[in-house]
């Protein structure tokens, strides 16, 4: 059969396409399971046996099987059915970004990087990142190095008298160690993200919206804003921008174009989102939740559990303002139709501190029609009569 040139060109450009996916950095070779040899290795399972022992029995860990079955979800299509099979999912209800994985194969996952992803992809990015940890055995030998380090340390002691830079050049390689296997970290889990059904790029946006965060904490705080250019002596990590910038460059480099898939982020998070944010608000963390308010709702709009969020948040920092501010929100929330009976119950509280006793404690009433049996109807009732 006589193939046509335009087929045999096509033919060869299929053929490059994949020899440079090949050139892609192969992903650690796969083990089904791994046991422990060496005193050091047996050591570290022990301990992690017992802290996953004390996670299993924690009173904030959240065992609801829907939220559970989403997160572990989101992890078998970004790092592979074989490699998550044997993960052991944990969610604990911590307002914080974190995510880590222990080497005896369990995950805890924080729900403040529930809260502050905003997709599937951006979820998949940071498990992927974790679960790279754990597949390339960086618990073990962060373990060695740390406990080399601190013998070194100690001769350290005895010989700074002679010579200041000994001591810094002695914490300066531990550190280098730690941050290189961070960026081993990052390039494994891009890997993983890169394979898989979600956009690699979803890597390098999770950085720039920790940044963000993290610079608008500080300059509520009337601080200066946090991300630096240069990685200083005693940092563990690469620097968020650092982070941003070379996993941005690998998702341009991998040219990583895929059919947009169904996100199931937002309608697992439903039920979750206004506990969640709840938790949030209660950091005190006025600049950084307005950030992350404001983030999230530029994905999914201004939501009525946003809303109720964002008059929770303004209330509690209390200026006359944004008194006013609060109860224009809680409004706003009310007026989208589901709005549940707290959100009246903070538009009342606002309007009370706004000396409008009146529409307060109309606001109020309406609360405890809608929930007589509430823990704080007593008191709602003293602010109405």
């Amino acid at each position: 059969m006589r193939i046509p040139m335009v087929g045999l060109l096509l033919a060869s450009a299929i053929g490059t396409s994949a020899l440079a996916a090949d050139k892609r950095p192969p992903l650690p070779t796969y083990t089904q399971a791994y046991t422990p040899t060496t005193v050091d290795e047996r050591g570290i399972w022990m301990e992690a046996d017992e802290r996953e022992r004390v996670q299993r029995d924690s009173r904030s860990l959240i065992k609801d099987p829907a939220l559970n079955a989403y997160v572990r979800g989101v992890l078998c299509r970004t790092v592979g059915e074989d490699r998550c099979r044997s993960v052991r999912l944990y969610i604990d209800e911590v307002p914080a970004f974190n995510a880590y994985m222990t080497p005896n194969g369990a995950m805890v996952v924080w729900t403040g990087l529930l809260l502050r992803v905003r997709s599937e992809a951006e979820l998949g990015a940071i498990l992927g990142h974790e679960f790279g940890h754990f597949e390339l055995r960086h618990s073990l030998k962060d373990f060695k190095s740390h406990r080399t380090g601190t013998d070194v340390m100690a001769w350290a002691s005895i010989l700074i008298r002679n010579s200041a830079n000994i001591q810094y050049s002695v914490v300066g390689q531990m550190y280098a160690f730690s941050r290189d296997q961070e960026r081993e970290a990052d390039m494994t889990g891009f890997q993983y993200l890169a394979r898989s059904q979600y956009p690699s790029s979803a890597a390098a946006d999770v950085w720039e919206h920790v940044m963000g965060e993290a610079d608008a904490t500080a300059i509520g705080r009337r601080g200066r804003a946090q991300h630096k250019y240069v990685v200083g002596v005693f940092a563990t990590h690469p620097t968020d921008l650092a982070r941003a910038t070379y996993l941005r460059a690998a998702s341009i480099e991998a040219h990583d174009v895929k059919p947009a898939v169904v996100d199931t982020h937002q309608a697992a998070m439903a039920k979750w989102l206004p506990v969640f944010l709840n938790d949030q608000i209660k950091l005190n963390d006025f600049g950084g939740s307005e950030y992350l308010l404001a983030n999230l709702a530029d994905g999914t709009g201004w939501s009525t559990p946003l809303l109720c969020a964002r008059g929770d948040l303004y209330r509690e920092r209390g200026n006359p303002r944004d008194l006013v501010s609060a109860a224009q929100f809680y409004q706003e929330a009310i007026g989208k139709g589901d709005a549940p009976p707290e959100a009246y119950r903070g538009l009342g509280l606002a309007l009370l501190r706004g000396q409008q006793v009146a529409e307060g404690q109309a606001a109020l009433a309406t609360y405890l029609r809608l929930k007589p049996a509430a823990t704080d109807a007593a008191l709602i009732a003293t602010l109405i009569s």
